[in-house]
Protein backbone atom coordinates (compact mmCIF):
# COMPACT_ATOMS: atom_id res chain seq x y z
CA UNK A 1 0.00 0.00 0.00
CA UNK A 2 1.27 3.56 -0.83
CA UNK A 3 1.59 5.63 1.84
CA UNK A 4 3.33 8.97 3.37
CA UNK A 5 6.45 8.41 5.19
CA UNK A 6 7.75 11.18 7.48
CA UNK A 7 9.73 11.90 10.59
CA UNK A 8 8.53 14.02 13.81
CA UNK A 9 11.23 15.83 15.96
CA UNK A 10 12.98 14.79 18.87
CA UNK A 11 12.01 18.08 21.15
CA UNK A 12 10.47 18.67 24.08
CA UNK A 13 7.53 20.34 22.72
CA UNK A 14 4.17 21.00 25.07
CA UNK A 15 1.09 18.60 24.29
CA UNK A 16 -1.06 20.12 21.43
CA UNK A 17 2.21 20.80 19.44
CA UNK A 18 2.49 18.52 16.16
CA UNK A 19 5.31 18.39 13.57
CA UNK A 20 7.09 16.06 11.34
CA UNK A 21 9.61 16.38 8.30
CA UNK A 22 8.70 13.99 5.17
CA UNK A 23 10.79 12.16 3.79
CA UNK A 24 11.05 11.10 -0.22
CA UNK A 25 9.80 7.39 0.70
CA UNK A 26 6.03 6.07 -0.38
CA UNK A 27 4.01 8.37 -3.02
CA UNK A 28 3.14 7.97 -6.26
CA UNK A 29 5.57 10.13 -8.48
CA UNK A 30 8.07 9.03 -10.59
CA UNK A 31 11.59 9.20 -12.26
CA UNK A 32 13.39 12.15 -10.99
CA UNK A 33 10.52 13.17 -8.73
CA UNK A 34 10.61 9.21 -7.62
CA UNK A 35 8.69 9.02 -4.14
CA UNK A 36 7.01 11.49 -2.64
CA UNK A 37 7.49 15.04 -3.73
CA UNK A 38 4.90 17.19 -2.46
CA UNK A 39 6.14 20.34 -4.96
CA UNK A 40 3.56 21.79 -7.77
CA UNK A 41 6.62 23.70 -9.15
CA UNK A 42 9.18 21.47 -10.23
CA UNK A 43 7.71 19.93 -13.18
CA UNK A 44 6.03 16.52 -11.38
CA UNK A 45 2.60 15.98 -13.07
CA UNK A 46 -0.06 17.43 -11.23
CA UNK A 47 -2.41 14.88 -10.31
CA UNK A 48 0.76 12.83 -8.55
CA UNK A 49 1.42 15.81 -6.72
CA UNK A 50 -2.03 15.85 -5.34
CA UNK A 51 -2.16 12.49 -4.37
CA UNK A 52 1.16 12.70 -2.61
CA UNK A 53 -0.76 15.45 -0.39
CA UNK A 54 -3.52 13.07 0.37
CA UNK A 55 -1.33 10.49 1.17
CA UNK A 56 0.61 12.86 4.02
CA UNK A 57 -2.91 14.48 4.90
CA UNK A 58 -4.09 11.05 5.60
CA UNK A 59 -1.24 9.54 7.32
CA UNK A 60 -0.79 12.73 9.80
CA UNK A 61 -4.24 13.36 10.35
CA UNK A 62 -4.57 16.50 9.36
CA UNK A 63 -7.70 18.17 8.92
CA UNK A 64 -7.15 21.15 6.85
CA UNK A 65 -4.66 21.68 3.64
CA UNK A 66 -1.67 22.75 5.05
CA UNK A 67 -0.53 26.69 4.13
CA UNK A 68 1.45 26.23 1.05
CA UNK A 69 4.22 29.64 0.46
CA UNK A 70 5.51 30.33 -3.23
CA UNK A 71 9.14 30.42 -1.67
CA UNK A 72 11.44 32.78 -2.67
CA UNK A 73 14.59 32.84 -0.62
CA UNK A 74 13.47 35.77 0.53
CA UNK A 75 13.69 37.20 4.76
CA UNK A 76 9.64 37.78 4.85
CA UNK A 77 7.59 35.67 7.25
CA UNK A 78 3.29 35.94 7.45
CA UNK A 79 0.88 35.26 10.10
CA UNK A 80 -1.61 32.01 8.93
CA UNK A 81 -4.50 34.36 8.99
CA UNK A 82 -3.02 36.21 6.43
CA UNK A 83 -1.86 33.71 4.37
CA UNK A 84 -3.36 32.92 0.69
CA UNK A 85 -2.45 30.71 -2.09
CA UNK A 86 0.37 31.75 -4.32
CA UNK A 87 1.60 34.27 -1.39
CA UNK A 88 5.14 35.02 -1.41
CA UNK A 89 7.13 34.28 1.75
CA UNK A 90 9.71 32.15 3.37
CA UNK A 91 8.17 31.60 6.76
CA UNK A 92 4.37 31.05 8.07
CA UNK A 93 3.44 31.78 12.16
CA UNK A 94 0.53 30.50 13.66
CA UNK A 95 -1.55 31.72 16.48
CA UNK A 96 -4.25 29.41 16.45
CA UNK A 97 -4.69 25.96 16.66
CA UNK A 98 -5.58 24.21 13.33
CA UNK A 99 -3.30 26.05 10.80
CA UNK A 100 -0.41 24.44 9.38
CA UNK A 101 2.83 25.76 8.38
CA UNK A 102 4.73 24.17 5.75
CA UNK A 103 7.51 24.46 3.85
CA UNK A 104 9.62 22.51 0.93
CA UNK A 105 13.18 22.14 0.98
CA UNK A 106 15.30 19.61 -0.75
CA UNK A 107 18.65 20.63 0.79
CA UNK A 108 17.83 23.96 2.86
CA UNK A 109 17.10 23.56 6.19
CA UNK A 110 13.89 23.28 7.45
CA UNK A 111 13.57 24.97 10.82
CA UNK A 112 10.46 24.51 12.81
CA UNK A 113 9.82 27.12 15.62
CA UNK A 114 7.46 26.42 18.92
CA UNK A 115 7.21 28.61 22.43
CA UNK A 116 7.48 26.92 25.48
CA UNK A 117 3.64 27.73 26.43
CA UNK A 118 2.71 25.95 23.18
CA UNK A 119 0.73 29.57 21.93
CA UNK A 120 2.74 30.03 18.68
CA UNK A 121 4.35 28.24 15.89
CA UNK A 122 6.36 28.62 13.22
CA UNK A 123 8.17 26.83 10.30
CA UNK A 124 10.69 28.99 8.24
CA UNK A 125 12.55 28.43 5.07
CA UNK A 126 16.61 28.64 5.65
CA UNK A 127 18.63 28.76 2.74
CA UNK A 128 22.12 30.83 2.70
CA UNK A 129 20.12 33.57 1.11
CA UNK A 130 16.98 33.36 3.52
CA UNK A 131 19.87 33.29 6.32
CA UNK A 132 21.73 36.08 5.36
CA UNK A 133 18.57 38.32 4.85
CA UNK A 134 17.43 37.14 8.10
CA UNK A 135 14.35 35.12 7.32
CA UNK A 136 14.77 33.04 11.31
CA UNK A 137 14.90 37.05 12.67
CA UNK A 138 11.71 37.61 10.83
CA UNK A 139 10.13 34.42 11.86
CA UNK A 140 10.98 34.67 15.42
CA UNK A 141 9.96 38.81 15.16
CA UNK A 142 6.42 37.66 15.10
CA UNK A 143 5.85 34.70 17.47
CA UNK A 144 4.09 35.87 20.58
CA UNK A 145 7.37 34.79 23.15
CA UNK A 146 10.72 36.13 23.28
CA UNK A 147 13.71 34.18 21.90
CA UNK A 148 14.49 32.36 25.39
CA UNK A 149 11.06 30.90 25.75
CA UNK A 150 10.99 29.18 22.22
CA UNK A 151 12.53 25.82 21.20
CA UNK A 152 14.01 25.44 17.52
CA UNK A 153 14.00 22.08 15.43
CA UNK A 154 16.56 22.01 12.27
CA UNK A 155 15.56 19.41 9.75
CA UNK A 156 17.05 18.00 7.02
CA UNK A 157 19.72 20.00 4.83
CA UNK A 158 22.69 19.92 3.08
CA UNK A 159 25.64 19.02 5.29
CA UNK A 160 29.06 21.25 5.24
CA UNK A 161 30.55 18.14 3.54
CA UNK A 162 28.55 18.48 0.54
CA UNK A 163 27.92 21.89 0.34
CA UNK A 164 30.44 23.78 -1.20
CA UNK A 165 30.16 27.38 -2.03
CA UNK A 166 32.52 30.70 -3.36
CA UNK A 167 34.43 33.42 -1.24
CA UNK A 168 31.43 35.85 -2.08
CA UNK A 169 29.03 33.60 0.37
CA UNK A 170 32.20 33.43 3.14
CA UNK A 171 32.58 37.13 3.26
CA UNK A 172 28.64 37.73 2.64
CA UNK A 173 27.79 36.49 6.23
CA UNK A 174 31.60 37.61 7.82
CA UNK A 175 30.64 40.97 6.82
CA UNK A 176 27.45 40.90 8.68
CA UNK A 177 29.06 38.91 11.91
CA UNK A 178 32.76 38.04 11.94
CA UNK A 179 31.86 34.80 13.90
CA UNK A 180 30.01 33.16 10.95
CA UNK A 181 33.63 32.89 9.56
CA UNK A 182 34.26 29.67 11.61
CA UNK A 183 31.21 27.87 9.89
CA UNK A 184 32.80 28.01 6.80
CA UNK A 185 36.17 25.29 6.11
CA UNK A 186 38.85 26.04 3.23
CA UNK A 187 39.06 22.76 0.60
CA UNK A 188 41.81 21.54 -1.77
CA UNK A 189 39.93 23.62 -4.81
CA UNK A 190 40.38 26.85 -3.37
CA UNK A 191 36.43 27.04 -1.95
CA UNK A 192 34.54 26.59 0.79
CA UNK A 193 32.44 23.88 2.40
CA UNK A 194 29.97 25.57 4.14
CA UNK A 195 27.70 24.31 7.20
CA UNK A 196 24.75 25.72 6.94
CA UNK A 197 22.71 23.99 10.18
CA UNK A 198 25.67 25.73 11.95
CA UNK A 199 25.45 29.03 10.73
CA UNK A 200 21.81 29.41 11.46
CA UNK A 201 22.12 27.82 15.49
CA UNK A 202 24.37 30.68 15.26
CA UNK A 203 22.38 33.18 14.52
CA UNK A 204 19.43 31.88 16.71
CA UNK A 205 22.25 31.73 19.53
CA UNK A 206 22.83 35.18 19.15
CA UNK A 207 19.00 36.07 19.08
CA UNK A 208 18.82 34.55 22.78
CA UNK A 209 17.38 31.32 21.76
CA UNK A 210 19.44 28.52 23.08
CA UNK A 211 17.39 25.26 22.71
CA UNK A 212 17.99 23.93 19.74
CA UNK A 213 17.66 20.61 18.20
CA UNK A 214 18.21 18.79 15.32
CA UNK A 215 20.37 20.03 12.54
CA UNK A 216 22.76 16.90 12.10
CA UNK A 217 21.21 15.02 8.61
CA UNK A 218 22.15 15.41 5.53
CA UNK A 219 20.03 15.34 2.62
CA UNK A 220 22.80 15.32 -0.02
CA UNK A 221 24.13 11.99 1.45
CA UNK A 222 21.06 10.08 2.18
CA UNK A 223 19.49 10.07 -2.14
CA UNK A 224 17.63 6.76 -0.45
CA UNK A 225 15.00 9.27 1.89
CA UNK A 226 16.01 12.78 0.53
CA UNK A 227 15.50 14.58 -2.32
CA UNK A 228 18.53 16.77 -2.91
CA UNK A 229 18.78 19.97 -5.33
CA UNK A 230 22.59 20.09 -4.86
CA UNK A 231 23.09 16.14 -5.77
CA UNK A 232 20.26 15.89 -8.35
CA UNK A 233 19.14 19.25 -9.81
CA UNK A 234 15.68 18.16 -11.13
CA UNK A 235 14.05 16.51 -7.97
CA UNK A 236 11.33 16.64 -5.83
CA UNK A 237 10.48 18.54 -2.50
CA UNK A 238 10.23 17.31 1.20
CA UNK A 239 8.16 19.34 3.36
CA UNK A 240 8.47 20.06 6.76
CA UNK A 241 4.94 21.41 9.01
CA UNK A 242 4.33 22.36 12.28
CA UNK A 243 0.87 23.25 14.10
CA UNK A 244 -1.26 23.21 17.24
CA UNK A 245 -3.58 20.66 17.77
CA UNK A 246 -7.39 21.49 17.42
Amino acid sequence: MTRAHFIEPDWPVPSGVRALSTLRTGGVSTGPYQGLNLGAHVGDAPEAVTANRELLARAAGLEREPLWLDQVHSPRAVYATDWRAGIQADACVALSAGQVCAIMTADCLPVLFCDESGKSVAAAHAGWRGLLSGVLESTLFMMTAPPSKILAWIGPGIGRQAFEVGDEVREAFASQDAGAAAFFDANPAGRWQADLAGLARHRLNRLGLERIYGGDVCTASDPQRFFSYRRDGQCGRMASMVWLEE
